[in-house]
């Protein structure tokens, strides 16, 4: 069984997750379909449906976070000593070598990552590139609109 990469950060998240389906979801989930059920016929009965849609999606989000949490391996950034090498869970400082635009990621695991928080995942093209490379590198990304390059200004292991 591979392991999955998480921040410890990632693996709280996921955790306060799976603790709110089986809390608050679930017993919410099993009063709707007794509410619907006791509405009679099911055969017609949208609303027990639904509520049997919502209990499947509950259920396989649990056994999912249940089997991530399971198999993470938990990486702690500031325990981190890569020797200023760009690696799983550091925050990499980068600039666009074709206009000077500067930009900062924290390259996280699947579940964690958010564009907005700018948090990349470790198998997006950007972290790809980047893994295994110093201060000073030019790290080339394929995008969509072709090769970029970027120069890593800084690695942090925050």
């Amino acid at each position: 069984m591979s392991k999955i990469p998480l921040t410890f950060i990632g693996a709280e998240l996921l955790r306060q997750e799976l603790h709110h389906l089986k809390t608050v979801e679930r017993p919410a989930v099993i009063n709707a379909i007794s509410e619907a059920r006791a509405q009679g016929d099911l055969s017609e009965n949208a609303e027990y449906d639904a509520a049997k849609e919502r209990q499947g999606f509950v259920e396989g989000r649990i056994v999912e976070l249940e089997f991530k949490l399971g198999s993470a391996q938990i990486i702690d950034p500031k325990n981190i000593s890569a020797d200023g090498r760009c690696v799983f869970g550091s925050t990499v400082v980068l600039e666009d070598v074709n206009n000077g635009d500067v930009v900062t990621y924290q390259i996280v695991g699947d579940d964690e990552a958010n564009i907005r928080e700018r948090k990349i995942s470790i198998s997006s093209p950007i972290a790809r590139a980047l893994i295994g490379k110093y201060s000073g590198d030019i790290a080339e990304v394929q995008a969509p609109g072709g090769v970029r390059e970027y120069e890593v200004v800084d690695v942090q292991y925050i």
